[in-house]
């Protein structure tokens, strides 16, 4: 009886703990706090924080493979090994990015990127720091997977990180998918001072006129066009854009209400909880105490704060050729922080000129960015994937 109960005590965790995973406990509780205090990306970084308290618990086997014997030419399992070590698998193996985009599909309008499809162009300028923090990351050292994989923190959109990241970087997933989702959270703070660096008073002051409704057919028919097209150019985003545009099909068909709802409600919510605590069960302190995770975090908002240079630019552009038509704010809007930073747009217009509605000619070019950091995952896949 006595051997047995030494047995237990031996096995405990507590012998195993060191500072490190001390460290990682008040890493996760400072999550938990911008979580549930500061109202900052809850829904992600309340499980991301949730599942590095796991990865951090000693002798808790959560990630430990299975044992599998060859009985008879028949697999047979030894030992069934730790429950995280299948929920990852969501991730390894492409399911649960997608299925969130679907999600995200289904609680999308593009009617207004459809009603002025010029807004476009920011979208696809707001990429920018994904390619441009891609050379900063090589220049530091970073190899050419794990560069691609921080840069497209300035796409400012999670799940398409944390794809691309399982694809090229794995053992990055923990503090990449932190660096992604802080900052997406922390857009109000962030572009303001760059919006207002780049645009002078009498551009901000631009009232555009409001905008025409796109029409049920333009709707229905342009996820299926976007996607055959996107896909047939850029074919390894065709996980993140086929359920993407599927999911807006079922929203703008009308017919499948009980589809669209599953779809943006239930699906989108139990694998949000298991993408969280999958990426954060990878933050063990071995892993995410580096120096390197450091460079990642700064190079985070070096992506996230240089696609908003690149949309606004591209707004003052446009603002010029239009001979002063469009607001260079709603370029901000093209990173993919849906629907927050066309909120931010319309806020700085709004400082400026309590007249002004931006909020949904912003829309258009936020909306743009979800299709267009797919597409720039997509281009970094094919190359160093």
């Amino acid at each position: 009886m006595l051997e047995h109960l030494m047995n237990f005590i031996s096995q405990m965790g507590f012998w195993s703990l060191g500072l490190p995973h001390l460290i990682m406990y008040a890493i996760a509780g400072v999550l938990i706090y911008l979580a549930i205090v500061k109202g900052f990306e809850p829904l992600l970084l309340l499980p991301i924080a949730f599942g590095s308290i796991l990865a951090n618990l000693p002798n808790s086997n959560l990630l430990i493979a299975p044992i599998i014997e060859l009985v008879n030419g028949e697999p047979i399992f030894k030992e069934a090994g730790g429950l995280y070590y299948w929920v990852s698998k969501g991730i390894k193996l492409e399911i649960f990015p997608p299925l969130i985009f679907l999600g995200i599909g289904a609680m999308t309008d593009f009617g207004p990127l459809l009603s002025n499809p010029k807004t476009f162009l920011l979208g696809a300028a707001a990429q920018f720091g994904v390619f441009a923090a891609f050379i900063f990351a090589v220049l530091l050292g970073f190899t050419y997977p794990e560069a691609a994989s921080i840069g497209i923190i300035g796409g400012a959109d999670g799940p398409t990180a944390i794809y691309l990241t399982s694809k090229l970087a794995p053992h990055l997933l923990g503090p990449i998918a932190v660096a992604a989702y802080s900052y997406m959270a922390l857009v109000p703070l962030i572009q303001p001072p760059i919006m207002k660096l780049l645009t002078n008073d009498k551009e901000r002051k631009v009232v555009m006129p409001p905008p025409k409704q796109a029409s049920k057919r333009a709707k229905i028919i342009f996820p299926i066009v976007v996607m055959v097209v996107s896909i047939l150019v850029v074919p390894p985003t065709a996980p993140l854009l086929a359920m993407l545009m599927g999911g807006n099909l079922l929203k703008e068909s009308g017919v499948v209400d009980r589809l669209t709802k599953m779809a943006s409600n239930e699906l989108i919510n139990i694998v949000t909880f298991f993408l969280g605590t999958a990426v954060g069960i990878t933050m063990s302190a071995e892993t995410f105490l580096k120096l390197e995770t450091m460079g990642i975090i700064i190079l985070g908002v070096t992506a996230f704060g240089m696609s908003t240079v690149g949309g606004v630019l591209m707004g003052k552009l446009m603002y010029k050729v239009s001979g002063g038509k469009v607001n260079p704010l709603i370029g901000s809007a093209g990173v993919s922080a849906v629907p927050m930073a066309a909120r931010v747009s319309h806020n700085v217009g709004i400082e400026y000129n309590p007249q002004n509605y931006l909020l949904m000619h912003a829309m258009g070019p936020n909306v743009a960015g979800v299709v267009g950091s797919a597409i720039a995952a997509g281009i970094l896949l094919a190359i160093f994937g």
